[in-house]
């Protein structure tokens, strides 16, 4: 089985692109995933994860996700090679992803937030949010893209 379940920020604006026979979105981006355990005295980590969306989903992105903003994302690990302009072997490996959602309400980022990633301090829904679900971000009145 081949499944993989991440919880970050985007570390950039996804770049998408429209191509193929169908014309399709394709969008890729770099998730910061901050790493469960820290060594006392250090820093937090944090891994920064390739990912690639297509269809829908890029589409999805592509109009909601900005650098900053806390996404889940659950797809399949892909790798892959290519060969250089120097003639050297690339290896690859992305998350393909097959289903994200927000992890956050727009809300709960703060006025003051500047795109770095926070270790998670964000995760509970906003105090306004009083009945406990998370609130939906400004703009999201249709029917979302993502399933």
């Amino acid at each position: 089985m081949n499944k993989v379940i991440l919880m970050g920020r985007l570390t950039r604006d996804p770049e998408v692109r429209y191509g193929g026979a169908t014309n399709s979105a394709v969008a890729r981006f770099s998730l910061a995933v901050d790493r469960r355990f820290k060594r006392d005295g250090d820093e937090q980590t944090a891994d920064f994860i390739n990912c690639v969306a297509f269809g829908k989903t890029a589409e999805f992105l592509e109009k909601y996700a900005r650098k900053g903003t806390k996404f889940v994302v659950e797809g399949r690990i892909q790798t892959g090679s290519y060969t250089n302009k120097d003639g050297q072997k690339v290896y690859t490996t992305d998350v393909v992803c097959e289903n994200v959602e927000f992890a956050e309400s727009k809300n709960s980022q703060g006025g003051g937030n500047n795109g770095g990633f926070d270790g998670g301090s964000n995760f509970a829904p906003s105090s306004d949010a009083g009945d406990g679900f998370m609130n939906i971000p400004d703009g999201i009145d249709e029917e979302l893209p993502f399933n």
